[in-house]
């Protein structure tokens, strides 16, 4: 019987939602340079997460803030490492600042979809985790090119699946661009992760189930209902006797 769920939130990206999030979550994603935040933010944010008890990790990205990170960038190899890593170091130079640790590291939209299916670039992720010689975990999606690479070598993984977000049969993640990518729904988005927690499978959007595993569930910080979805999703889960830590 599960009892208990970790709930990561992506933050740090500009919303200024995040001191009504981090009281329903466990960890967070702090949005590092690549697509959004700067110093100033993460201070911000790492707060809040220390006052809150919430796990924190890094949420690198293609540097892109024109196009929030979404959007594939063709990058040398050594020109995407060097991003990476100095998003993390920057983080972790906050988190040094309040004497904490770096939890996990969790890429960010276009870089984490890409990771899931180009052996390239998750090994070039997997490479900063190593060259840092961080003690953090890596948030990856389920049967993905970066979980195998990263088991492969060492790094340790929590396998990450998506409140708020629909899946196809192959386990990808819907396009943005589909009306149905993003559920906004109190009622829809608890029955997608209770059917994952309970049976370990998740709902495609054509009705097929399909095994997949998870130990963090994301709800993205920018979406429209991202407050309520989170209060609303963890009274539902600890009605049914299911904590969020």
């Amino acid at each position: 019987m599960t009892t208990h769920i970790d709930i990561n939130v992506d933050v740090g990206e500009g919303i200024n939602n995040e001191a009504e999030i981090m009281p329903f979550i466990s960890s967070c994603n702090i949005a590092c340079g690549g697509h959004a935040g700067d110093l100033k933010s993460m201070r911000h944010v790492v707060q809040l997460a220390k006052e809150y008890s919430v796990k924190i990790g890094a949420h690198p990205s293609f540097p892109d803030k024109e196009h929030f990170g979404r959007k594939p960038m063709e990058m040398s190899c050594v020109t995407l490492y060097t991003s990476i890593k100095n998003q993390i170091k920057t983080l972790v130079s906050v988190l040094d600042e309040e004497h904490l640790q770096l939890h996990h590291v969790k890429p960010h939209g276009a870089l984490y979809n890409m990771a899931a299916v180009d052996e390239n670039i998750a090994q070039i992720i997997v490479e900063v985790m190593k060259g840092l010689m961080l003690r953090a975990k890596l948030y990856v999606p389920y049967k993905s090119e970066i979980a195998k690479l990263a088991i492969e070598q060492g790094i340790p993984i929590l396998y990450e699946a998506f409140a708020d977000r629909n899946y196809t049969e192959d386990l990808i993640l819907v396009p943005r661009t589909a009306s149905n990518a993003v559920i906004e729904n109190e009622e829809a988005l608890f029955n997608h992760v209770n059917t994952m927690l309970m049976s370990q499978k998740v709902r495609t959007v054509s009705g097929v189930l399909k095994e997949i595993k998870a130990d963090t569930f994301c709800i993205h910080g920018d979406n429209p209902n991202a407050v309520q979805l989170i209060t609303s999703l963890t009274k539902r889960l600890e009605e049914n006797g299911i904590k969020v830590t």
